[in-house]
């Protein structure tokens, strides 16, 4: 037999009167399970808020209904068509509830709170049993309400249908497997999210390569700064020793903070074309290379004093120079230079003559005049001691020695120059008899400048700086040497030399001999070259 026409419901028509017991209902309900779950519409999860259902008011309860049910007396509720024999109106608020909402709904896997519903014909609102709220809905045939006292929803059990309304959190099983597939991204937004991803990507690569190289920078010496940007503030004063090369002078200003790099400092100024000169600089720190050259070149005078000597200047032509170059009056100089004890040199010095070292000076503005002279004749005792000469009579010696020797021969035979003139002093010579016979000294004690003296003038005993009248050395130095010549005279070339004449006034060549008639050979080589260089030799 089909289960559909073995429905227990139908038992009430074949006049049947027993109510349907628990297994019945169990069958019923796996039969719809198999049969009808096709046709029920796809769970939804609703969310109920407590619905306020009137307490049934206590209904007539004749003396039989605490009693087991008789089979006959439930035999006329039940009609062929399922719906129950009496008619239970509910709570118009529950009907309006149940019908702007659509359940979830579950198969009903066991009958709550009682084994076997008895429904009372004589009171078909309610049937109160433990502490749930049983009505019934003739408008929904077969259906079962069940309102929960002590919960938030309610149970909806529908026995034709066989499904059963449970609480929100009952649903949570069907909402996951009625939970659509989604729907595979489109191209464009692939392609959008393969954009931002290199995006992304380039970004991290560019900020860790800049981070880096933050970190390689100095173990590469990338973070060496060559040149500061200038101007430069505070005021540095570095001192230029004479003899000093780029280099040096470089390296003292890096480690004062007046250049950033030594190195291209030191191209900067050989870019420049200038000459180091020996003195007083004053600097700022962090100045630019350029402008640092500049105040080693003089070319930031308006800042410094500045003057040069040139070698073999005497004493009035220093002073002059000096005077030009610092502001400081000549008679002020002058005074200073004429008491010469106040800057040790040796006693026997009248002046300054000879101790006034020549070079490239620049000094700060305001620097007093004393300061300045004191600098220019430590110069020279500096370079004396240096070559070995300390006492103050050989120190005075060798000044008017190295005098002569820059007077008269070229920077190249300054030795052999310096070696005749102390053979000539040698008590045994009996050539020269202790005479010198330089015209540079009778032209300084005359206080001019020629190359041509008369006999008149070399037998003139009454100058004192007269070599060709009087024995040994002049008085006193007849200009300021260099230190190529200072270095000549305190370590002379050794030679049997007695004579020198310089032969071309241009190239300085100088001719050295031992004896008179040799001597005066190469003096007439001179003479032809003043005759073919017209005005030269005066």
């Amino acid at each position: 037999m089909s289960p559909v026409n073995n429905d227990p419901s139908n038992d009430a028509a074949e006049g049947r009167t027993r109510p349907l017991t628990r297994r019945e209902i169990r069958a019923r309900e796996r039969f719809l399970e198999t049969q009808n779950q096709e046709v029920l519409p796809p769970p939804v999860p609703v969310h109920f808020e407590p619905v306020a259902v009137p307490k049934p008011q206590p209904a007539y309860v004749p003396d039989y209904a605490s009693a087991a049910p008789d089979a006959g007396t439930h035999a006329a509720d039940f009609h062929d068509d399922g719906v129950h024999g009496g008619t239970v109106q509910p709570d118009e608020d529950v009907q309006q509830h149940e019908a702007s909402h659509e359940d979830t709904v579950e198969p009903l896997d066991a009958v709550q709170h009682a084994d076997t519903v008895h429904y009372d014909g004589a009171h078909p609102d309610a049937v109160e049993h433990d502490d749930s709220v049983h009505s019934y809905d003739a408008a929904h045939g077969d259906e079962f309400h069940e309102l929960q006292a002590h919960d938030e929803g309610y149970g909806h059990h529908d026995p034709q249908f066989d499904y059963e309304v449970h609480h929100e959190h009952d649903a949570h099983d069907l909402m996951a497997a009625a939970t659509p597939v989604p729907k595979a991204p489109s191209k464009k937004v692939r392609r959008r999210r393969r954009l931002l991803a290199l995006l992304l990507t380039l970004t991290v690569f560019v900020t860790a390569v800049a981070v880096g190289a933050q970190f390689l920078k100095p173990l590469l010496g990338m973070d060496k700064v060559s040149d500061y940007p200038g101007p430069g503030t505070g005021s540095v004063t570095i001192t230029v020793a004479p003899g000093s090369g780029p280099k040096l002078v470089a390296s003292n200003l890096q480690s004062q903070h007046v250049i950033a790099d030594a190195d291209s400092f030191v191209a900067a100024f050989v870019a420049a074309g200038g000459e180091l000169s020996p003195g007083d600089f004053t600097f700022k720190t962090e100045m630019k290379n350029a402008d640092a050259v500049n105040v080693l070149l003089g070319k930031d005078s308006s800042k410094v004093m500045y003057f040069a000597l040139s070698a073999g200047l005497r004493i009035g032509e220093s002073l002059d120079a000096i005077s030009k170059g610092s502001g400081i009056p000549l008679s002020e100089l002058k005074a200073l230079s004429d008491s010469p004890a106040q800057f040790g040199v040796p006693a026997p010095a009248k002046n300054l003559e000879g101790f006034l070292a020549p070079g490239e000076y620049r000094f700060p503005l305001g620097t007093p005049a004393k300061d300045i002279l004191q600098k220019l004749v430590t110069a020279t005792t500096d370079e004396l001691e240096a070559q070995g000469v300390t006492d103050p009579a050989k120190q005075y010696q060798a000044i008017t020695v190295a005098s002569i020797v820059q007077a008269e021969g070229g920077q190249a035979d300054y030795g052999n120059v310096a070696g005749a003139i102390y053979n000539r002093l040698k008590p045994g010579n009996t050539e020269t008899n202790g005479l010198i016979q330089s015209d540079a000294t009778v032209t300084y004690g005359l206080g001019t400048k020629t190359f041509h003296l008369t006999d008149a003038q070399k037998a003139d005993k009454s100058n004192p700086y007269n070599t060709y009248a009087n024995v040994g050395l002049p008085v006193g130095p007849i200009g300021s040497p260099g230190k190529t010549a200072i270095d000549a005279a305190a370590k002379p070339t050794p030679n049997n030399y007695l004579y020198w004449v310089t032969i071309n006034l241009d190239t300085k060549e100088t001719k050295f001999s031992s004896t008179l008639a040799e001597h005066l050979k190469y003096v007439d080589q001179y003479n032809a070259w003043c005759a073919a260089n017209a005005g030269r030799c005066v």
